[in-house]
């Protein structure tokens, strides 16, 4: 049984970044839901061993290989699901940078790297996923994966938040200027949660053990950290009808809250 049974059935899904980790997570979500989903990636091999997995459990799913720190590239993954299914329906954004960076240390390249990956690819992915739905005069749905971090965050997330901070501007712009072409376009500020690429980031700029996740979640309010799948149901809720005429909003899906003090 799935989370409601058919939400996404037969729409044609792109999930950005979508090959693993909470990408991939959103992906098996949707194609529970009975949706079409394509899914795109850097490198090759995870990408499509996800359409693989999908594909032996009877999903129709395809993997676009495009580096969404390039705009074009970003623009073409839309362009390649539009061509082989004729529409695009929801787009997910899901790629994200996270390496560290404080306002001092950053460097032009690491800044140009966090607004390239968390801001301008989402930014030309929906400019081509919109321009579709506006061409055919049909409704769609977005949904961005940004961070709670994008509230201020941590020191060492200058760029990270930086870029953040502009994709959440730039999803109530877009909501706002699409409404009226019953376009819907929301945000996730998600918390910490234990994907893959999360392990490599606290491994690599703090040096965690393998019992980090442990040690993470023991300082956590809820005692664990946020999980793929959890995420995967409310975006595959808010990428449907079931989720009415909700637009412009940018929801804190974490267990932290914005503005409380003990």
């Amino acid at each position: 049984m799935g989370l409601l049974d058919g939400l996404l059935r037969d729409k044609i899904v792109l999930v950005n970044g979508g090959s693993q980790g909470l990408g991939a997570a959103i992906a098996r979500a949707a194609v529970r839901e009975g949706a079409v989903v394509a899914v795109t990636g850097r490198r090759t091999e995870p990408g499509e061993a996800l359409v693989a997995e999908l594909a032996s459990a009877g999903a129709e799913a395809m993997f676009v290989r495009a580096d969404l720190a390039d705009a074009e590239q970003a623009g073409a993954a839309v362009a390649e699901v539009v061509d082989a299914h004729g529409r695009i329906d929801c787009l997910v954004n899901s790629a994200g940078l996270t390496s560290r960076g404080t306002l001092l240390d950053t460097t032009p390249e690491l800044f140009d790297a966090h607004i390239a990956i968390n801001l301008k690819g989402p930014f030309f992915a929906m400019q081509a996923a919109v321009a579709d739905m506006v061409a055919r005069k049909a409704p769609g749905t977005i949904v961005n994966i940004i961070t709670s971090s994008a509230h201020g965050g941590q020191a060492f997330l200058a760029p990270y938040v930086a870029a953040k901070a502009g994709l959440a501007g730039l999803t109530r712009n877009a909501a706002h200027a699409h409404r009226w072409d019953r376009i819907r376009i929301n945000g996730l500020n998600i918390g910490w949660t234990a994907t893959e690429g999360e392990d490599a980031t606290q491994r690599a700029f703090h040096g965690a053990g393998d019992d980090w996740r442990e040690q993470a979640a023991a300082k956590l309010p809820m005692g664990r950290l946020g999980q793929p799948d959890e995420i995967a149901d409310f975006v595959v809720f808010l990428l449907s009808d079931r989720s009415g005429v909700v637009t412009g909003s940018v929801i804190d899906w974490d267990q932290n809250v914005l503005g409380g003090l003990d």
